[in-house]
C-alpha cells in the first residue's frame, strides 16, 4: 500500500522551555507523528498532528500483555542544517524488535522520510547550545481491545520529540560513572527478548537499578543468566573494555541489544587500526586484568551519553578502580569524534549523518 503523509499543524504553538534548564523527557514539541495498523488495512493513515493525549480502551492489549517496542535517537542543529545520526539503523532495529514481539514490520525508508518531515516542522524546538539536541522517541503499542493472550490485530506507531540538554555539564567533563555488577537478578537469556527494545526489558531492570543506587552506584552491569559470569551490558549502554591495547566488547548473543553507538564505535576503532574484538568476556577476566595492571579503560556506549567512561566496578564486595577513576584518552577521543560528527562540528568521513532540509 502506498503511504501518503498528511500534516495537520497546531494553530496555537506552545511556549518553548528554558533551554538552559532542560530536563530529559520533560518537555515535548508541538507535534507528533502517528500511524495506525489493522489486519484489514496494514499500516495506514500516516500523519503529523498536534501533540495530544491518547484515548484508548482499558482492555487494549498493551496494558495487559506488554506488546510494545521503542527506539531512541537525536536530531541536531548545526548552522543552517538539521542533522540526524544514522536514523535508518534505528528503524531497522525497530523492525528487529517487531519481528521478535510479533508486531507487523514497518517500511523503514518511509519512516526515515516521515521523521525528516516531523523534524523539519519542529526545527525551532531543536536547542542550539553545545551538547544540546532534540531527543526522538518512536514507539509502537498494541491497541486491540481484548483480554485474550494473543498478538494484537491493531497497533499505533507514534513519534514524540523532546528538547534535551547536554548529558555532561561543563563541571562534569565526562566524569566517569560507578557501576555495580549484578549477580542476583538477571536481565535476559538467549532465546528471550534481550536483543529487542521492548518495554518489559526496562521494567524488569528497575529493581536492580534501584538496588545499585541505594548502594551508591550509578548503573548496573548485567551478567549472563545461565552461569552469571559472562558480561552482557549495562542497563542503558553497551560496554567496552580496553585490555593491554585491545578493545573487547561482549559479542551479540541474542540477549544483548545491538547498540547503534556500539556499532559506530566498532567501525571507528577499525578505521583507526585499533584492535577491537567481539567475544565472550567474563567478569573474572576483567578482574584479573585489573589485578595485573592491563585493564586500561572501561566505557559504555549509548544514545544519551554517546560515551560514558567507567571509573569504578563493584564486584563481589570489591571496588575495582579503573584508570585511577579518570576518563581515558580513547574514551575521550571516541566521544569527541562521534559527538563531533553528530553535531556537524567534525567532517563525517563515515557517511553517518542525514541532513534534513530546514
Amino acid at each position: 500500500m502506498s503511504l501518503s503523509l498528511a500534516i495537520h499543524e497546531r494553530e496555537e504553538k506552545k511556549s518553548k522551555p528554558d533551554y538552559d534548564n532542560l530536563r530529559f523527557g520533560a518537555e515535548f514539541t508541538d507535534h507528533m507523528f502517528m500511524m495506525d495498523y489493522s489486519t484489514e488495512d496494514g499500516w495506514h493513515e500516516p500523519r503529523i498532528i498536534p501533540y495530544q493525549p491518547l484515548t484508548m480502551d482499558p482492555s487494549s492489549l498493551v496494558f495487559h500483555y506488554g506488546q510494545a517496542v521503542f527506539e531512541g535517537l537525536k536530531a541536531y542543529h548545526f548552522q543552517d542544517k538539521l542533522l540526524l545520526f544514522r536514523p535508518e539503523k534505528n528503524f531497522k532495529r525497530l523492525n528487529e524488535s517487531n519481528r521478535r514481539m510479533n508486531i507487523p514490520e514497518i517500511d523503514e525508508n518511509f519512516m526515515v522520510d516521515a521523521l525528516k518531515e516531523l523534524v523539519k516542522l519542529e526545527k525551532d524546538w531543536i536547542p542550539t547550545k553545545e551538547g544540546q539536541s532534540l531527543y526522538i522517541r518512536p514507539f509502537i503499542i498494541a491497541t486491540e481491545a481484548s483480554l485474550s493472550v494473543k498478538p494484537s490485530s491493531r497497533y499505533k506507531l507514534i513519534i514524540i520529540l523532546s528538547p534535551v540538554g547536554a548529558y555532561y555539564s561543563n563541571s562534569e567533563q565526562m566524569s566517569p560513572v560507578s557501576i555495580f555488577v549484578e549477580d542476583d537478578y538477571v536481565r535476559s537469556v538467549k532465546g528471550g527478548v534481550g536483543f529487542t527494545k521492548t518495554a518489559g526489558n526496562y521494567a524488569a531492570s528497575l529493581k536492580a537499578q534501584k538496588k545499585a543506587e541505594e548502594l551508591g552506584y550509578d548503573q548496573v552491569l548485567w551478567l549472563d543468566a545461565i552461569e552469571k559470569k559472562y558480561i552482557e551490558e549495562v542497563g542503558s549502554m553497551n560496554i567496552f573494555f580496553k585490555i593491554n591495547g585491545e578493545v573487547i566488547t561482549p559479542a551479540l548473543n541474542g540477549s544483548i541489544l545491538e547498540g547503534i553507538t556500539r556499532n559506530s564505535v566498532i567501525e571507528l576503532l577499525k578505521s583507526w587500526d585499533i584492535p577491537v574484538t567481539e567475544r565472550l568476556i567474563s567478569i573474572e577476566e576483567v578482574e584479573a586484568a585489573h589485578e595485573n595492571g592491563t585493564l586500561e579503560e572501561v566505557f559504555g556506549t549509548g544514545t544519551a551519553a554517546v560515551i560514558s567512561p567507567v571509573g569504578t566496578l563493584k564486584w563481589k564486595g570489591t571496588d575495582l578502580s579503573i584508570n585511577n577513576g579518570e576518563t581515558g584518552k580513547l574514551s575521550l577521543d571516541l566521544y569527541e569524534t562521534i559527538a563531533g560528527i553528530q553535531t556537524g562540528m567534525m567532517e563525517d568521513k563515515m557517511g553517518w549523518t542525514v541532513t534534513v532540509q530546514a
